[in-house]
């Protein structure tokens, strides 16, 4: 991998020392409030258990190999520009301007549609760092894409995961194993399902900075993680890399960036120089510079003293394994089936989270639970449901019961059945599939939010709307569907033919309308009445889904007459007429 940079795998017991010493000297000077162990490295928080030995319940590289420079121990200058002196702390802070613009702008996506993860462009600045030292420097073009394909090691399961290819080779080229790819390190089986656009150009590309950037920053964001908080941020970066030293050396690039950096020109960014060989576990693998995880031959026996012949070896006890180097299996390879668990019927209305949630639990063949396994479960069928954190994958570790337990989910507006089906991470067994129900929105009651008696005299129009509000067991009922109809009576609803009406676009009269909705505050505001010559008591129904119903009484009254002068009528009286004061002569 990354054969751009010219350099062997390292990861010698000289290297590991310096980088202990290393982190150590840049704890003390540039990271109070954190703590160095007695190996020098970084803790925080829940950090300071023992990750390596209890997986995380997703790993977004695979555990892949990744840079393990370390920054530099001076702080990088608050604001350098681009053509500052070459000195090693402003040249590690310079950031290719490509590759940062692509960590804000996920930063800013997030921080819209997330608020409340925290997420710092800092941290995709780190995590891209000893992922892939900023897309190989730099080495994008201007839509972001990587100029020569960023690709870890076949997963092959010597000396790294063993992960069996999941995608025919699209995204890594490799229709054997998968291998981490571009400049974020998502492995193909995570990619597809983390996968973002983050450039609008209608594709999800883990070779393109801002595609990969964007799903990093919504992968560190699942589970509704506050990477404010030193035990969330723990959790977040162990789920990318399952190892306690990938975490210190994060941790330490975090801090750095988040002291100053800069822009530098896309392709001249600092390339990283030593990288680490780790297993699926994290641990360090075999420091020889053959293929890591290739087992050492075996010493030759020592000569037999007594005539030159060698003496035998000797045979392993009957209970032991004819191959020392065969591994012991791990829980995973012991599940033969899962079992629901009993997950109660999963249903909820178009936009509430379900009350229940799956639980699944993993089984030996005889029927034993296996902990320590990682269930995935996926949203699959035409949904917009999703888990906690808005995604459709969620991966969780079986406890000591052999039960995994998902995230609660959150309908979304596609109603109908879906179903979530379960699986064994890294194992080929049997998938169990839920089937869970979103039923259309629906209100449990109508009030009018006005006590105001709706008169309107004939011929003319009703000077207030007609607004209520609905609501669901008390609480406000948002975005449900209503009609309403001006019907002819109580124990006739059909619509009525005289009357008050409503117009429509044309300015035609219509009695019935439908495709109403309420909104967010439950409140549905119908338009303007107007009243036709009948005079007499009228009914509007509204009915919602769920079975609401509300009947409001119109009254439309007869016009008020308007006198007008006679056309004979004069302001004084006929001079013909005898004047009503006159009196007879004498």
């Amino acid at each position: 991998m990354a054969a751009q940079f010219g350099r062997r795998l390292r990861a010698g017991a000289a290297t590991t020392a310096a980088a202990a010493l290393a982190v150590a000297a840049l704890s003390a000077s540039q990271a109070p409030g954190v703590t160095v162990d007695d190996s020098g490295r970084r803790t925080a928080g829940d950090a300071q258990s023992t990750p390596d030995a209890d997986p995380p319940a997703q790993s977004a590289t695979g555990n892949s190999p990744y840079y393990t420079d370390l920054p530099p121990l001076n702080t990088p200058s608050p604001t350098p520009t681009i053509g500052t002196p070459v000195s090693r702390g402003p040249a590690e802070a310079g950031i290719p301007a490509t590759v940062l613009d692509a960590y804000k702008q996920a930063a800013a996506s997030l921080q819209a549609s997330k608020p409340g993860c925290n997420l710092p462009w800092e941290l995709l600045a780190a995590i891209g760092k000893v992922e892939s030292g900023q897309a190989q420097g730099g080495r994008v073009d201007s839509a972001g894409n990587t100029l020569t394909p960023i690709l870890g090691p076949q997963l092959n399961g010597n000396g790294f995961a063993n992960i069996s290819d999941t995608d025919g080779g699209v995204f890594d080229g490799d229709s054997s194993y998968d291998r981490a790819v571009g400049p974020m390190q998502f492995i193909p089986s995570t990619w597809s399902w983390a996968g973002r656009d983050g450039n609008g150009d209608g594709e999800k590309d883990p070779n393109n900075i801002y595609d990969a950037a964007l799903a990093a920053g919504h992968y560190l964001c699942r589970y509704g993680w506050d990477l404010s908080t030193e035990s969330d941020l723990s959790s977040a970066i162990l789920s990318y890399n399952n190892s306690q030293d990938y975490l210190n050396l994060v941790l330490s690039w975090l801090e750095y960036y988040r002291k100053g950096t800069h822009e530098v020109p896309d392709g001249t960014g600092t390339l990283p120089r030593d990288r680490s060989a780790t297993d699926n576990g994290g641990a360090s693998a075999n420091p020889s510079p053959k293929t890591p995880g290739t087992p050492k031959p075996s010493p030759t026996p020592p000569a037999n003293n007594g005539g030159g012949s060698q003496s035998p070896t000797p045979e392993p006890p009957s209970d032991s394994p004819s191959n020392p180097n065969t591994p012991d299996p791990t829980p995973t390879d012991t599940v033969d089936h899962l079992e629901d668990a009993g997950t109660a019927d999963l249903t909820a209305m178009a936009g509430d989270a379900f009350t229940q949630k799956i639980s699944t639990r993993a089984e030996t063949e005889d029927g034993e639970a296996v902990g320590k396994v990682r269930i995935r479960f996926t949203i699959t069928g035409d949904s917009d449901a999703t888990f906690t954190g808005g995604e459709s994958v969620a991966t969780v570790v079986t406890n000591a019961s052999g039960v995994a337990v998902a995230p609660a989910m959150k309908a979304g507006e596609k109603t109908g059945d879906f179903t979530v089906r379960a699986t064994v991470v890294g194992r080929t067994v049997s998938a169990v599939n839920y089937t869970a129900t979103v039923t259309e929105r629906v209100a449990s009651a109508l009030t009018r939010t006005s006590g105001t008696a709706l008169t309107c005299p004939a011929g003319g129009e009703f000077t207030e709307q007609v607004e209520v509000k609905a609501t669901y067991r008390g609480e406000v009922a948002d975005k449900v569907a209503a009609t309403a109809t001006l019907i002819k009576s109580v124990l006739d609803p059909s619509e009525n033919d005289k009357g008050p009406y409503f117009k429509d676009a044309n300015g035609k009269t219509v009695r019935t309308l439908t495709g109403l909705e309420t909104d967010e505050k439950g409140l549905l505001k119908l338009p303007k009445l107007y009243a036709d010559d009948t005079t007499g008591t009228f009914l509007l129904r509204i009915d919602t889904a769920g079975g609401a119903t509300l009947t409001v009484m119109l009254t439309v009254e007869k016009a008020a007459a308007t006198s007008s002068p006679s056309p004979s009528a004069s302001p004084s009286a006929s001079p013909s007429s005898p004047s009503p004061s006159a009196s007879p002569s004498a």
